[in-house]
């Protein structure tokens, strides 16, 4: 009886108007301290073992809450990790990037009510890991076509988990550190009550054997380690090139920055990758630099629509002959019916002009296009900046260029799973990023985007080569390491030497599937953890705790 008392006193809410009781601030502590650790593991910063760290300090926080209350824990530590990653949208505007984060915390609440209600099942860890994949699939989807940014998978660009992506893409890799999270955060609760009697060293009390400990720790150090046995393996796997192929890649910087980029004449940015092309091809006759197959432009090279406009295709055209090789050049061109725009790869062949192009199809919200625009247009003057609304294109970017077919993606589109897969399927080899941050110079989202594409080289076992305009242009190989890279805010232009591998992996093969199961086995592992909470005879789920779980009353739920 005196025990019953003393726990009902515990659950007992602070009296209204107070301040929180130390156990809730202790929980909006743990999930804060969480998001911030998760922040610190993304670039630029790059402590990518601090993921599984921060993860745990996120599932510790919400662990036994009801799940409303955890949805607002989860909240905060989703905000104290969105706002500094996503810091990269300021220069568009601090309501826009304080609105974006606001939106998508959304999603880590409803994560951390339904992580609340799994962690009273048994096997816990594996069930809020599969949340985590479901939480990634829903944001990256919804709303106005979604927002797959801040994946945790994007936080290990070069780590001991990377090569999860050639066995199941980014998905596989986010469980798989979501998992190393969930066990160590399953390894401190089995711990806490035996940490007095370990530091006596004696026996816990009651003589409960330490093997659960021993294989949570088991399970948090195996993680990596079999990561890196799998990248040790891949090479084997992909077996030889079929040969190589010499890739020009041009960056032309801007004369602006930030929303004025292009600056009072967006002719300065097409004369800038010309010029920077002249100067590859004069160091190419001086013998200073090998001849290219092809060469990359990024993504905005020309604003100006080189298909109307005589001098764009003109200086366009001195520049490709100049060179002597095609040139994938990005525009941004007007669609025939003369009130949208398509963000285009135009193949530019040095004898025969345009030809084949790639047209853009993940398009960036507020960036190329605006969704409700006449409604929002009433009220914020800001969205009319965008201009002509964009059309997103309809086929894969395979496209043929000299001696090989190149696979074309679109900046913003090398964070969604199936776009470069698409393409990677049409046998297309090397992966080729055209992007523009010159908005978002200098920010955190260039190395976040070398990241997503170091994930991509994995997940495919291709080359990737990334021209920007400002920064960061790149050349990753087969295995995710970054073999030669720019500064961001300089001209700079090289020819590198890329392996055309050809096969396909075990993630390109299998494609969402693995996101899709591990997404279900997480909604599925809710609906059991409701259907228990709500059986007879089952007082908040309390007979549904694993072995390894302490005595612990749930919170109220007020």
């Amino acid at each position: 009886m005196a025990q019953r008392t003393v726990q009902q006193h515990e659950r007992t809410p602070a009296v209204a108007g107070g301040p929180p009781p130390p156990r809730v601030l202790a929980r909006i502590a743990a999930s804060l301290a969480g998001g911030v650790l998760l922040y610190l593991a993304f670039p630029p910063i790059g402590l990518w073992f601090l993921a599984p760290i921060g993860i745990a300090s996120l599932t510790l926080a919400v662990r036994g809450l009801p799940a409303r209350r955890a949805a607002w824990v989860g909240y905060l530590g989703a905000v104290a990790f969105l706002l500094p990653t996503l810091a990269w949208v300021r220069p568009i505007g601090d309501d826009a990037w304080l609105a974006l984060v606001a939106i998508e915390s959304l999603f880590w609440g409803a994560l951390a009510a339904g992580a609340a209600l799994v962690t009273r099942l048994r096997g816990w860890p594996l069930w809020v890991a599969a949340l985590w994949i479901a939480q990634e699939w829903l944001r990256g989807r919804f709303p106005v076509g979604g927002f797959p940014w801040a994946r945790v998978a994007f936080s290990q660009g070069d780590t001991p988990f990377t090569p999860y992506a050639a066995l199941g893409g980014a998905p596989l890799v986010t469980f798989a550190v979501v998992l190393c999270g969930t066990l160590l955060a399953a390894l401190l609760t089995a711990l806490a009550p035996r940490l007095p009697a370990l530091a006596r060293r004696a026996r816990p009390a009651g003589g409960t054997p330490p093997w659960p400990a021993a294989c949570l720790s088991a399970g948090v150090v195996a993680l990596p380690l079999v990561g890196s046995a799998v990248g040790y393996a891949l090479p084997r796997q992909q077996g030889a090139p079929s040969g190589t192929v010499r890739v020009g890649v041009i960056q032309g910087d801007v004369p602006g920055r930030g929303m004025g980029f292009l600056g009072d004449q967006p002719a300065v940015v097409l004369r800038n990758h010309a010029d920077e092309t002249h100067e590859l091809a004069r160091a190419v006759r001086e013998g200073r630099i090998a001849r290219p197959d092809i060469v990359i432009w990024p993504e905005n090279s020309t604003d100006i629509d080189p298909y109307r406009d005589a001098y764009a295709r003109e200086v366009i055209d001195a520049a490709v002959r100049d060179i002597g090789v095609p040139v994938l050049v990005g525009a941004v061109v007007r669609h025939p019916d003369g009130e949208h725009r398509m963000t285009r790869g135009i193949v530019w062949d040095p004898a025969s002009g345009p030809g084949a192009f790639y047209d853009k199809r993940r398009l960036v919200p507020f960036g190329e296009f605006v969704p409700f625009k006449d409604l929002l247009s009433k009220f914020i003057a800001r969205v009319n900046l965008v201009g002509l609304q964009s059309l997103a294109g309809t086929r894969d970017g395979d496209l043929k260029m000299g001696p090989v077919t190149v696979g074309a993606v679109e900046c913003y589109e090398v964070a969604f799973d199936d776009t470069v897969r698409s393409t990677v399927l049409t046998g297309a080899t090397p992966i080729v990023v055209q992007t523009n941050n010159a908005t978002y110079a200098l920010t955190n989202l260039p190395p976040q985007q070398l990241a997503m594409s170091q994930l991509r080289a994995v997940e495919h076992a291709r080359p990737v080569v990334i021209a920007a305009t400002t920064g960061i242009s790149a050349y990753i190989d087969p295995a995710g390491r970054v073999r030669w890279r720019t500064a961001e805010r300089v001209k700079d232009m090289a020819v590198i030497t890329v392996p055309l591998q050809t096969g396909r992996t075990l993630a390109t093969r299998v494609g969402a599937l693995p996101e899709w199961v591990l997404s279900l086995i997480g909604a599925g592992a809710v609906a059991l953890a409701l259907a228990r909470r709500r059986a007879p005879g089952a007082e908040g789920g309390q007979g549904t705790r694993g072995p390894q779980d302490p005595e612990e009353p749930e919170e109220e739920d007020r």
